[in-house]
């Protein structure tokens, strides 16, 4: 650590703790700082310069420097800075909100709830599903099916809902009654010679076989993520969708989208659940809401699930459930002006449109004799580092390779996310032909050079047999 004493750095060593980070390791190492955003470029406290190929945490989806954002946010802190929507108050900012966002459901919905994560919308879902099978006379209806390497948050349940054992393990998660089903992705998980049509028979039948096991009468929802983000940019077969959601019919269990990564353009429509033709009951949003420039994730509910649960709440009393900064006109005035955004500069077919680019410039990598895979879907792309082309096999987690070549990446101005060996991309909606150009070429010499260190270090080598 070369810090001087009382810099940014320091003082975050001292003093701050940091999410999902090896927190002895920072010590040592200490914090990149961000210093300021331009546009799809943020700059760090010494005046590097690098292309945001991450959207910050996949939100950043209008770059770092709108001032529309700004000036929204603004003239509502100067009208009404905050409310609240307990015991039936509201805001007018807050209802424009809701009305826009049940007008752009790719499926009918009735109403929003709102709160301030997506890890909280994901936990209003599954409260929601267990109260909804109560007021229906099922209280029994409570487990819950994720999907292995899903990521849904990080609280008690969101966090029983993620697949991703690292973020259980020490926690006492997941909670009894959280189940995890296969990941749809076809490169880890088909047999050989499988193929995508019968791949996504098979995970139908073992949801089904699942559901049955452990008796449909036991089981409230399904929830899935269109395409899964931090478990790979993982893109389930165009078939996946409806054969899972005949099952769930078939036993009475609502269907959930996690729409906080895929909502609003990032797969080349508003929602990833209308591009994989996924028709949840419920579905959660947030990140791109308000492009991340303030806290705001929202829940929208059909009809079936919100006549029910007002039923309930007449019969207790009270719908008892909420949060502080529930509707919080401010963050709303942002998500109204970033929608409109969205739709003035037509900015969702144009992920389509870029996306698209993005993949067919990519489509080269598929030779380099690191990679394995690229996959994704819009401006979402996933390209996996493997010890074996030929037979698949994976980096031993170990040996940190997709971190080398994060650390590259970012050597050559340009920021991505490991994902284990998989290097994920989530660029801003508003990039640019020229950005494509060199997202491309500063990742493929990030991976040159990972290519070489493996070669220099001997990493390719399979290990021992047991």
């Amino acid at each position: 650590m070369t810090s001087q004493p009382n810099s940014t750095a320091a003082r975050d060593i001292a003093y701050h703790m940091h999410s999902q980070t090896n927190l002895r390791a920072h010590e040592t190492r200490g914090p990149l700082v961000m210093a300021r955003g331009d546009g799809v470029h943020v700059i760090d406290d010494a005046g590097n310069r690098y292309l945001e190929g991450m959207s910050g945490l996949w939100c950043t989806a209008l770059g770092f420097s709108e001032r529309r954002l700004a000036e929204a946010a603004a003239r509502q802190l100067d009208r009404l800075p905050y409310y609240h929507t307990f015991y039936g108050r509201s805001a007018e900012i807050t209802v424009d909100l809701a009305e826009t966002l049940v007008g752009l459901a790719p499926v009918p919905m009735s109403k929003a709830f709102f709160v301030t994560s997506g890890s909280e919308a994901n936990e209003t879902m599954i409260k929601l599903a267990w109260y909804y099978h109560a007021a229906r006379g099922k209280p029994g209806k409570y487990k819950v099916i994720a999907r292995a390497r899903a990521f849904h948050g990080i609280t008690i349940v969101a966090g029983s809902l993620t697949g991703l054992p690292v973020l259980h393990r020490d926690f006492r998660l997941p909670l009894p009654g959280f189940l995890h089903a296969r990941c749809p992705h076809a490169y880890r998980e088909a047999a050989p010679d499988e193929t995508l049509e019968a791949f996504a028979d098979r995970l139908a039948a073992e949801l089904d076989a699942t559901i049955q096991a452990e008796g449909p009468d036991t089981v409230a929802a399904f929830i899935a993520e269109p395409v899964q983000g931090a478990g790979g940019i993982v893109v389930p077969p165009a078939s996946y969708f409806p054969k899972i959601q005949e099952v769930l019919r078939r036993h009475d269990v609502l269907a959930l989208a996690d729409e906080v990564i895929c909502g609003f353009g990032r797969t080349g429509r508003w929602f990833g659940s209308e591009t994989l033709g996924y028709r949840p009951a419920m579905m959660s949003m947030g990140k791109a809401l308000t492009a991340g420039y303030l806290p705001m994730a929202a829940v929208l509910i059909d009809e079936d699930v919100y006549r029910t649960v007002a039923d309930n709440s007449a019969r207790i009393g009270v719908f008892g459930h909420g949060f502080t900064h529930s509707g919080n006109p401010t963050c709303a005035a942002v998500a109204l002006e970033a929608i409109a955004i969205y739709r003035e500069g037509e900015l969702v077919p144009r992920a389509a449109r870029l996306g698209m680019l993005l993949h067919d410039r990519l489509a080269g990598l598929r030779d380099h004799p690191l990679v394995g895979e690229v996959r994704g879907i819009g401006l979402l792309v996933g390209v996996e580092l493997v010890a074996d082309k030929a037979t698949r096999r994976a980096f031993d987690p170990a040996l940190r390779v997709g971190a080398y070549a994060d650390d590259r990446a970012l050597a050559h101005g340009l920021v991505v996310r490991a994902l284990g060996n998989t290097l994920a991309l989530c660029p801003p909606l508003v990039i640019e032909e020229q950005h494509v150009d060199q997202i491309v070429e500063r990742l493929t010499r990030a991976i040159d050079d990972t290519e070489a260190w493996v070669e220099r270090e001997g990493l390719r080598q399979a290990p021992p047999a047991a």
